[in-house]
């Protein structure tokens, strides 16, 4: 009787079509460098470590900032829409966006792919959004892994993280303690639900149709906010910021505010948008949606009133913030007036 061979690919995991992908995650990442990009090291995708060279960066008084996310269960609806070259746009997103809420510059990216089993096609679509997000954000993706883990995925089956660096000037650095009476609260429009409250949107999906002019709202990438509030950062026009993700718009400015401070938020003032509106349809509590999604706002600052005009000139017609509340000294920590008007 003939003893069963074993092998690593018998068992799931082929590991020349994993080299396959690397040599094309490097050729794409050498093309995406410049000549002039001189803190980028073209052969840095398929070592051990990924090599970034900072010395030329002129900061003073520079400051490392760090951020890791994932997109949560929005990778459930990408399998089963089988659109798979937004969703790494989405991973960019959640990293950079929480990058620059202390005003840092984004320098690199780094990816992990985990799958079930490893699907060419596929994966090089997802590579496509992650390096989409990328070149949007000015930030160079030098290094990540892809990880084939058959029994622990099942086939089709997958999951993203990733993990930013940047830089930003010690004086630079938005912080709460920035944040002074009399502050106004500016709200920046998203671009959809982005990549928080997906749970809640599967579960809804489940047993409700959606519309058709809603149907792409489902798996619209997250905006990525860099290019315009690192504009405002550089001219000192921003004291604090907050990205609004998972606990939604109430949850997330409360850490951009000193604890002496009292936030005060007019619900009224928000613009939701139409996919909100339809989620909302589907009986869920005013509490509940703004404790789970955006809503509408997708970024929020704190600026002094003076400011104002000079920063909505900075944003495109779309994203143009607006006023949704302000900063007090009062004896409670939050006060919300009005009721968001569906």
């Amino acid at each position: 009787m003939k003893k069963k061979k074993y092998s690593y690919k018998k068992s799931g995991v082929n590991i020349s079509l994993a080299n396959k992908l690397v040599k094309y995650i490097s050729g794409v990442s050498r093309k995406s460098v410049k000549k002039t990009d001189n803190y980028s090291y073209k052969d840095a995708i398929g070592g051990f470590g990924s090599l970034f060279d900072i010395s030329n960066i002129k900061i003073k008084d520079p400051v490392i900032v760090s951020c890791t996310d994932g997109v949560g269960t929005k990778i459930d609806l990408a399998n089963k829409h089988k659109k798979f070259d937004t969703i790494g746009i989405d991973l960019v997103a959640m990293c950079i966006n929480d990058l620059i809420v202390q005003g840092a510059k984004p320098l690199f990216f780094l990816d992990y792919i985990a799958v079930g089993k490893l699907n060419f096609y596929k994966t090089k679509n997802i590579l496509k959004g992650i390096f989409k997000g990328c070149r949007i954000s000015k930030c160079k993706l030098i290094g990540g892994e892809t990880a084939e883990m058959p029994g622990v995925y099942s086939k089709d089956k997958f999951d993203l993280a990733g993990f930013s660096v940047g830089i930003v000037s010690k004086k630079k650095i938005l912080d709460k303690r920035n944040v002074k009476e009399g502050d106004i609260i500016l709200a920046i429009p998203s671009n959809g639900i982005h990549s928080n409250g997906y749970s809640l949107v599967r579960s809804i999906l489940k047993k409700n149709k959606i519309p058709k002019n809603l149907k792409k709202e489902i798996l619209r990438p997250t905006k990525i906010y860099s290019n315009e509030i690192l504009k405002l950062t550089n001219k000192n026009l921003i004291k604090a910021g907050a990205h609004i993700t998972g606990g939604g718009l109430v949850e997330n400015l409360l850490r951009s505010v000193p604890k002496d401070l009292t936030l005060n938020i007019d619900f009224s003032k928000i613009k939701i948008i139409k996919i909100f509106k339809w989620l909302k349809s589907k009986n869920i509590s005013d509490r509940e949606m703004i404790q789970t999604f955006n809503c509408g706002v997708g970024f929020c600052l704190i600026v002094s009133k003076k400011n104002i005009l000079k920063i909505k000139k900075i944003f495109p017609k779309r994203f143009v913030p607006y006023e949704i509340g302000y900063i007090t000294k009062d004896k409670k920590k939050l006060n919300l007036s009005n009721s968001l008007k569906w």
